[in-house]
């Protein structure tokens, strides 16, 4: 070894760096990319310790979360190809990556690992001609076994997301023409049936769920100052929605809210209640969709309601009529609905009463209000404070209607029926009502009291 020579000559190995690869952009990203792998492996800066270490916990997931990202990405990127495609506009996804820009390295995502020709054998370059080749290994584009690997292709690229295809991505997987085809038309079959179904299910009324137009209907009444809040469902029917609402333009009152709905079922037997009303023309309930037959059905309860409040029967007083929405009073205490008959617990005596209020109800609604419920019944009645209030009068006819006599006698079944069970005394039959209530003298039983009520309507139509 030499001696030491402090003022003397280094020999310099390092091959000297021009500035504009300092200042190179993909340069620091890479360093900085390798020190960020260097700390992940290190715990996190913690010390150095082994790669195949794995006792330390945020080593562990903080690859296991690395892993997944890249994952992340590489969908992500998938998706913006599909995107894009030839267009000339192209959209980037980059704002969504979860890898840290440091961490990317966009060399090692291949789009050619997740195709279905992955273990196959590359597809031939065709002439315009659609034949590659030459001689005994000439091979057209309509080869079997090209045409196969074409559409597991398709199936991957161009299939919507919600038919599920599975993974052909470890083999070989070839898919023949028929069974493209028909898992095309399969395909089409189930975007229609789900566009048909969301169609149905944001466009309708049904149940309790109310469609986006009645529910900018409500908004708009409450903003109009019909009421200050909507609190609640008390009941649902085959025809309506009833919510509790308070507060507003009716302070002296707590309303409720009807909402008629669609069923598609019930539509077919309400031309039955209109047609013969002069107040409804029948051609117009049956040319409108049903969404105007709720709004006629609506009108129709307004109009029963007032008439019966004329006549000072007891039942809701109507507020408010907006399209198929019908603002009435609410019958109960503290917002609690009065219950219906065939749900209040009512002594004997209490029974008794009830049943002479009914008779009277309904004596007075044919004489008085020319009108016949169509539906009486314990469902369509409440209990409140020891007085019956009727409800649900949408259905009700005028008394000359074609079919008011065969609704009336139903009306009069359904009452004693009801009160019979219930063990009231001195209960008239259903013929003796209709007989008191009509101040007819039909005589037989049965049948044969049904076919002599028919030929007087038919008389007196």
């Amino acid at each position: 070894m030499g001696a030491w020579k402090g003022w003397g000559a280094t020999n310099n190995n390092n091959v000297p760096c021009s500035l504009q690869e300092v200042m190179n952009e993909q340069l620091a990203v890479q360093l900085q990319a390798e020190d960020m792998k260097h700390a992940l492996i290190n715990g996190g800066g913690g010390g150095a310790s082994n790669e195949n270490d794995t006792s330390n916990d945020l080593l562990i997931a903080s690859l296991l979360q690395q892993e997944f990202d890249e994952s992340h990405d590489k969908q992500l990127r998938r998706e913006q190809d599909k995107w894009n495609g030839q267009s000339k506009v192209k959209l980037s996804f980059d704002n969504h990556r979860t890898v840290h820009p440091a961490l990317r390295d966009e060399t090692d995502f291949d789009e050619s690992c997740f195709s279905v020709f992955s273990n196959a054998d590359t597809t031939p370059q065709f002439n315009k001609f659609g034949i590659s080749g030459k001689g005994k290994n000439i091979i057209t584009k309509h080869d079997p076994i090209i045409c196969a690997r074409k559409n597991a292709s398709k199936i991957v690229e161009n299939f919507p997301p919600e038919l599920e295809t599975g993974d052909g991505t470890d083999f070989d997987m070839r898919l023949p023409n028929n069974v493209y085809n028909r898992l095309k038309v399969q395909s089409m079959i189930e975007i229609k049936r789900t566009n048909r179904y969301h169609e149905k299910k944001e466009h309708s009324t049904q149940l309790s769920a109310l469609d986006m137009k009645t529910k900018v209907l409500l908004y708009k009444m409450q903003q109009s100052g019909l009421w200050n809040s909507l609190n609640g469902v008390i009941s649902t029917g085959k025809e309506s929605i009833v919510f509790h609402a308070s507060g507003g333009r009716y302070l002296y009152c707590i309303c409720v809210v009807l909402i008629m709905i669609i069923r598609l079922l019930s539509l077919l037997f309400r031309c039955d209640y209109v047609k013969g009303d002069l107040r409804f023309f029948k051609d117009e309930f049956k040319k409108q969709n049903p969404r105007k037959i709720m709004k006629i059905w609506a009108e129709k309860e307004e109009l029963n309601l007032k008439r019966m409040q004329r006549f000072n029967l007891p039942c809701p007083e109507p507020l408010a009529l907006k399209k198929h929405i019908l603002v009435m009073t609410f019958i109960g205490e503290s917002q609690v609905a009065a219950p219906k008959l065939s749900e209040a617990p009512l002594s004997l005596e209490q029974y008794h009463d009830a049943y002479s209020q009914c008779v009277d109800i309904l004596t007075r609604m044919y004489k008085e209000c020319k009108l016949v419920h169509a539906d009486f019944s314990e469902f369509n009645t409440l209990w409140h404070r020891g007085v019956v209030y009727v409800i649900d009068v949408a259905q009700s006819v005028d008394h000359m209607h074609q079919k008011a006599l065969e609704f009336l006698i139903r009306d009069c079944q359904n009452l004693t029926k009801f009160y019979t069970k219930r063990g009231v005394a001195d209960v008239l039959t259903w013929q003796e009502l209709f007989n008191n209530i009509t101040d007819l003298n039909i005589t037989g039983d049965g049948m044969d009291f049904i076919a002599q009520v028919g030929t007087f309507m038919i008389l007196r139509s």
